[in-house]
């Protein structure tokens, strides 16, 4: 009985040693296990998608590009995957500095003070580090997104140094005005709940502004430039799909009604695009195509991203099914105009994006209305609020990416030459193929 007393108090100076709080009389955060369960899976889930881009994109390329295609996906993951532990997650989540511009906190630089830190409402908290790498993931697959607009002619040194500083100064910046608390358009209101103006819109754009700078492929439009692979591109499709519901249900940061919600109008946009495409085409053309289908469903998928926590499930229909038709006459508009977006990245991206950011405004749910807005709300301001949002992002990013792809041209060089293009990405920059022929296409 002697050494018990000692033995607690000892017992008591180690605990107070590792909690502070304890000797405050605070009670230690309660971590949701569930909420944190589903946000890791959610991160995995967006993780997921990159890969799933990566075959996407590289079944839609000429065999002898296929591999240096899918190395823009992977090299993404790399580059942006350190930038956002560096100082990424500091630049869109740190108080805003230089008037808002973009946010900083250097106790965030390489993840500092996220130790011991949650994030979420009351009864939902996770883990800051969960949601920091949830939120990486997002700022790995933008500038991936771009890489289709520009593919089979871009050099991979050019690209790497493209998305590291588009990184920085395009999609940080963009982030902190949507999701951070004091960003510009998170106090103004718009709706963006997983991406619609900092993923697809600022992607879409920043392709369109890329493509028209570096100019066409060799070849084109007189040489057929036929897929490679749309085996693999409809696996990255579902691939995408699959990983879309953590894209968007993850974005609730909670497991409950929210993400539930989302989950649940993702699916429905998703098929829904899906289905339009495929009628579309069929009326058109008396067929339906596999390319078709898998561009229904990312159409579907970018349309809902924005708006997943807000519109009613008929509404998510309704929007799945117009992006299809807003993304196909985008498509056919590029034939028009002569350019060479190679994957259409502004046609599906940019314009099922920014078709969503707008349209969500007219499905709006009441219980959301109610819910999350006051005296003097009405769908027209929201509109107003939305457009601005819209139209601040293809402003900012257009102009930002046009900076850097001549700074990146006129210096180290982004358009690979027109031997290289004839030899093709895998042979000419990275000395592979991916499949070992001997005559590719």
């Amino acid at each position: 009985m002697s050494l018990r007393l000692p033995l607690l108090f000892g017992l008591a100076l180690i605990g107070l040693a590792l909690d502070p709080s304890l000797a405050l009389g605070q009670d230690a955060p309660v971590i949701d296990s569930g909420a944190t369960a589903w946000m890791l899976t959610s991160t995995s889930l967006v993780l997921l998608m990159t890969p799933g881009l990566a075959m996407f994109y590289g079944g839609l390329v000429r065999t002898r590009n296929v591999l240096g295609t899918m190395m823009h996906a992977f090299a993404a993951m790399a580059i942006v995957g350190v930038l956002w532990a560096v100082c990424g997650y500091a630049m869109a989540f740190g108080p805003n500095v230089l008037g808002g511009w973009f946010g900083w906190d250097s106790n965030l630089v390489l993840l500092g003070g996220l130790e011991n830190s949650v994030v979420g409402s009351d009864d939902s908290l996770v883990p800051e580090y969960v949601f920091a790498m949830f939120q990486g993931k997002f700022a790995i697959i933008t500038p991936a997104l771009i890489a289709g607009a520009f593919a089979e002619r871009v050099k991979f040194l050019g690209f790497c140094v493209f998305v590291a500083l588009w990184s920085l100064l395009v999609y940080n910046p963009l982030c902190h005005w949507v999701w951070a608390g004091d960003g510009f358009f998170y106090a103004r209101g718009a709706i963006d709940f997983a991406g619609g103006t900092v993923v697809h819109i600022s992607s879409g754009i920043s392709a369109l502004v890329a493509a028209l700078y570096l100019g066409a492929r060799k070849g084109y439009p007189g040489t057929a430039m036929h897929p490679n692979n749309l085996t693999m591109t409809l696996i990255g499709a579902g691939l995408l799909w699959v990983g879309w519901f953590g894209f968007n249900a993850g974005s609730a940061v909670s497991s409950g009604e929210s993400s539930a919600h989302a989950l649940t109008v993702t699916q429905i946009a998703a098929s829904a695009g899906a289905l339009s495409w495929l009628i579309l085409e069929g009326i058109r053309h008396g067929k339906a195509t596999s390319l078709g289908l898998a561009s229904g469903i990312i159409a579907g998928l970018v349309v809902i991203t924005p708006a997943a926590d807000v519109v009613t499930p008929g509404g998510a229909i309704v929007l799945g099914a117009l992006a299809s038709l807003v993304s196909y006459g985008a498509i056919q508009l590029k034939t028009v105009f002569g350019y060479d977006d190679s994957l259409d990245v502004f046609g599906i991206h940019g314009c099922a994006g920014i078709f969503g950011a707008l349209a969500l405004t007219f499905f709006i749910r009441e219980s959301w209305v109610t819910a999350n807005t006051g005296e003097g709300w009405s769908v027209m301001s929201q509109f107003g609020v939305q457009a601005g949002a819209v139209g601040a992002t293809l402003v900012y990013a257009g102009l930002a990416t046009l900076v850097l792809v001549v700074l990146i041209e006129k210096t180290i060089g982004l358009r690979m030459s027109e031997d290289e293009q004839g030899a093709g990405m895998d042979h000419a920059l990275h000395r592979e193929h991916g499949y070992g022929l001997l005559n590719p296409n």
